[in-house]
């Protein structure tokens, strides 16, 4: 079944998740995108203001991604997002955290020069198994009124 703007009122859409993130993951993820010493090398890691190995927050972006696309994303008549309103990393994504996410929608309207679609924002909460909040992402993505409805 395709998703269609109808199929996003607002309020709590769905939480998705745990994903186990392995230190190997982050470990990758650095040395290709983000090769900074908090996030390659325990030593350095420890003496940063993140006091130990971190995840970057790009990689953790993208993880968030994985569980939208994975969730919902893939089965929605989506036609792609005007960009990203804010990301906020407020805790860091350490080895061995089981994350979870919880999709919000905050507003969902239609679009006023192509009416044959909607905007639904959207703000993703990402959390460890402890609860506590590693990032939140707020960002509208384009999708496709039922029937095409003008």
């Amino acid at each position: 079944m395709t998703l269609t703007f109808e199929d996003f009122p607002p309020g709590r859409f769905v939480t998705f998740g745990p994903r186990h993130v392995t230190r190997d993951e982050i470990l990758a993820f650095a040395a290709e995108f983000d090769p900074q010493p908090m996030h390659l090398d325990d030593e350095a890691a420890s003496r940063s203001m993140l006091k130990g190995l971190s995840g970057s927050g790009w990689h953790l972006c993208s993880l968030m991604m994985r569980m939208m696309a994975d969730g919902f994303i893939t089965r929605a008549a989506s036609l792609g997002s005007p960009g990203v309103d804010e990301v906020r990393w407020l805790s860091p994504l350490r080895p061995g955290d089981d994350l979870t996410l919880d999709v919000d929608v905050l507003e969902a309207r239609t679009s006023k020069s192509r009416p044959e679609l909607g905007i639904v924002k959207f703000k993703c909460t990402a959390r460890n198994a402890k609860g506590q909040v590693l990032c939140e992402m707020t960002s509208p993505i384009l999708i496709k009124r039922r029937g095409g409805a003008a």
